[in-house]
């Protein structure tokens, strides 16, 4: 698999998010051997950054995460976020990026993935109680004593951008990015003139944008913990809507010989070689077919048709996951 940069890490052009193995997605936790042997075969096929964090459970994709990569340590940039867990006793989704916050995770998620240290390491959402200077202050701290690599954000904005990166260097900026989520489009350039990269997550919408769900009655048959039965892409009219813009993207595939699924990664591909889409998937025949868009190469007409696809229609999260994402 093709190689691109975040800031001066090096991965595989296309991650694993993980996810979906534990937390947020219908049959989550429901076969963790699977799981592993999905994380497992990622390797096997190239695949070099794998992305968890602690609140996704909480806690238990990390542990996950861990026993899969038994043995196999050194062969992943191994990802993982802190930030959404206040270990004061307010708990789960509760931002908290203090340095006192931030000793108590990373010592966590090093016990967790059963490792010495995370290769890099992200605040989850930005913390509006604490100044991202000390935040980045206490991540440098970290990189000084060996316990992570390098510095990542999740869903910030230009101005937090830019003062976290004066205090130290900031290697990746995760955000939702994909054929219908565009509005990484107009930080992009100014990630590249600072040299950070950005890490797609989402990148096949939800799973929307594979045509695997195409009625109401599909969105009726997931668990009720599965979060798209509340978000507004998947909702009432909103649904109707955007199963146009799965049927445009068939459309395209059919004509390059390829799955929807690759067209939608191949077309964040072709954005860059410091793009890296982590799609999330807990099945070995997904990630064989997600990671074989790296072999996907669009034309032109292809790529200027992808990029007018219909807009799609209702918020990409809810208005209280809106709330803790800078735009």
């Amino acid at each position: 698999m093709r190689t691109a940069q975040l800031g001066t890490l090096e991965v595989a052009r296309i991650g694993l998010g993980a996810m979906g193995m534990s937390h947020g997605y219908t049959g989550a936790g429901s076969d963790d051997a699977e799981s592993i042997r999905t994380i497992h075969r990622a390797l096997d096929l190239g695949v070099t950054l794998i992305d968890t964090a602690e609140i996704y459970g909480p806690y238990i994709n990390e542990e996950l995460v861990g026993r899969a990569l038994r043995g196999r340590r050194e062969r992943v940039v191994l990802a993982t976020k802190f930030g959404l867990i206040a270990h004061d006793g307010r708990g789960p989704w509760t931002r908290d990026g203090s340095p006192a916050n931030i000793r108590i995770a990373v010592e966590g998620s090093l016990r967790r993935l059963g490792t010495d240290h995370i290769d890099l390491y992200y605040q989850h959402r930005a913390d509006p109680g604490t100044p991202i200077e000390e935040t980045m202050g206490a991540l440098a701290a970290l990189v000084q004593e060996g316990k992570i690599g390098h510095v990542g954000l999740s869903e910030v904005w230009a101005g937090t951008i830019r003062r976290a990166h004066a205090v130290h260097p900031v290697a990746a900026v995760q955000s939702e990015y994909s054929l219908w989520t565009r509005d990484q489009d107009e930080i992009l350039p100014l990630l590249r003139e600072l040299g950070i990269g950005l890490v797609a997550y989402s990148p096949l919408g939800k799973g929307f944008l594979t045509g695997a769900l195409r009625t109401p009655a599909d969105i009726a048959a997931l668990d009720d913990s599965d979060f798209r039965k509340t978000s507004p892409r998947f909702l009432g009219d909103n649904f109707t809507r955007n199963v146009r813009i799965a049927d445009e993207v068939q459309s395209i595939a059919d004509a390059a010989g390829a799955t929807p699924a690759q067209v939608a990664l191949a077309w964040l591909l072709a954005k860059g070689p410091d793009v890296v889409p982590i799609p999330g998937t807990k099945r070995v025949p997904r990630v064989e077919e997600n990671t074989a868009a790296d072999g996907v190469t669009l034309t032109p007409s292809q790529l200027a048709a992808l990029d007018a696809l219909t807009p799609a229609h209702g918020g990409h999260h809810t208005d209280a996951q809106m709330e803790m994402i800078e735009r």
